[in-house]
């Protein structure tokens, strides 16, 4: 089973929030996941983020794969230092 980690889209219509979550590869986007690890909200003011890092570290540990847009969420909240 090939396993990911992606945004799972939610919100309304032009009101986007995505929730971080690992799925298999086959499911669709936002159909049914294994484990949810954090949000991402571009909308609002300060582009809220909050990913839970000691769970994706075990998911990257396990052979998940990241998307680039989360890789590159989870490299931002590194290098500010945000705790999450």
């Amino acid at each position: 089973m090939a396993v990911h980690i992606r945004l799972m889209r939610i919100g309304k219509r032009k009101r986007p929030y995505y929730r971080v979550v690992v799925s298999d590869q086959r499911n669709a986007r936002g159909s049914a996941y294994l484990e949810s690890l954090g949000y991402y909200h571009p909308m609002e003011k300060d582009c809220a983020t909050k990913i839970d890092l000691e769970k994706y570290g075990e998911w990257i540990g396990k052979g998940a794969q990241p998307t680039l847009i989360v890789k590159n969420l989870v490299n931002k909240i590194k290098k500010t230092g945000a705790a999450s």
